[in-house]
């Protein structure tokens, strides 16, 4: 199984410099290929205490650097966000800079306060993403990039550096909502989740879509789903629950508070009615059930017990890749260390092993 590291650079609450924010992600990044993770994914958030990364190409440019082997994804480039021939460029150079170990993430974007001081209509957001994905990809395969619009005219144009090869087996897409979901299968990107539903639930509502609509599309079989979780890993399992119910809680909210979660301006903005129709569901169930909920299907426990619950997920949807938030929620940087360091011992032997 592939195990990787998700970046999200977030300094809760505002409760720390944003300087030992970022040095706190370097230092974890720094040590994921010795620690044995395969791939490093920093995502891209702009202007709040939520997360704030506004160029995760830079920094694994940075990061590619300091390693030989890691693979260097970007997990996501929020697509309205970015011009695309900029996206292109950006990923080639990577690619060059660290001997082709580049994958390229997209996602869409869900947070009104990002959009509104990018100046963009969050209503225009699934046309501009299902318009610059497809001149990102074809441009990394074809070493030009062309579009007609409306949203993204681009004379023909030549990449250079010219790609080393094209990106379609190393590209993911961030699914969520079921209209991302088809999307990225139409698009032959990997599925990208974060935990957030019960997994039988993923498995019939996102999964098994995903998988079917790649099916028509391509005439194969999907690649297996990567799914990202929160994780803390402790010797103790009473530690390792007291803390995951903290953090990991601190995170949700941070979430609810971030994307407006409990607003109703998602029945406003075109392409967003799956998350409209979860704002209602959050405030007929409540906080304090979601919270719980949402702590219940992350990755927390003794290794034994996390490897079980992995074990336990594989049965359940089939082979995944693994993508891990270590230090989230104001958790002490020290703590999140340790517990990647643990996961790294005692977890990635056994999950190597699967295949």
């Amino acid at each position: 199984m592939d195990v990787g590291l998700l970046m999200i650079f977030q300094n809760y609450q505002g409760q720390g410099s944003d300087a030992d924010m970022v040095r706190g992600e370097m230092a974890i990044a720094e040590r994921a290929e010795d620690l044995g993770y395969r791939k490093l994914w920093p995502a891209e958030h702009h202007f709040t205490n939520y997360s704030a990364c506004p160029d995760n190409v830079q920094f694994l440019s940075w990061l590619a650097g300091r390693t030989s082997t890691l693979r260097l994804g970007t997990g996501a480039v929020i697509v309205p966000w970015n011009d695309p021939l900029r996206v292109v460029e950006k990923m080639v150079m990577l690619d060059h800079l660290s001997g082709g170990r580049a994958i390229l993430g997209l996602g869409r974007g869900l947070a009104r306060t990002e959009y509104h001081h990018f100046g963009i209509d969050m209503s225009e957001s699934r046309d501009r993403f299902d318009e610059a994905a497809r001149m990102i990809i074809d441009a990394l395969d074809s070493g030009f990039i062309e579009g007609k619009g409306p949203y993204y005219e681009q004379v023909r144009t030549p990449i250079r550096p010219a790609p080393l090869e094209g990106f379609r087996d190393r590209f993911y897409c961030v699914g969520m909502s079921p209209e991302s979901v088809e999307q990225c299968a139409q698009l032959g990107a990997r599925l990208m989740t974060f935990s957030q539903k019960p997994w039988d639930l993923y498995k019939t509502e996102t999964l098994d879509e995903y998988q079917a609509s790649f099916r028509k599309h391509h005439g194969r079989e999907a690649p297996p789903p990567m799914t990202g979780d929160l994780m803390y890993c402790h010797e103790d399992p009473a530690r390792a629950q007291a803390t995951a119910e903290e953090y990991m809680a601190n995170y949700f909210l941070s979430i609810v508070e971030h994307y407006e979660i409990m607003s109703e301006h998602f029945k406003d903005a075109k392409g967003y009615d799956y998350y409209a129709s979860a704002s209602e569901m959050f405030q007929a169930v409540g906080l304090e059930l979601a919270v719980k909920t949402y702590v219940a299907i992350q990755n927390f426990g003794t290794p034994e017990e996390i490897l079980e619950k992995l074990r336990a997920r594989r049965e359940l949807i089939g082979p995944f890749e693994l993508n891990l938030v270590s230090n989230y929620g104001g958790m002490p940087l020290a703590m999140a260390q340790q517990s990647v360091e643990l996961f790294a011992r005692a977890c990635l032997p056994e999950l190597e092993k699967w295949d």
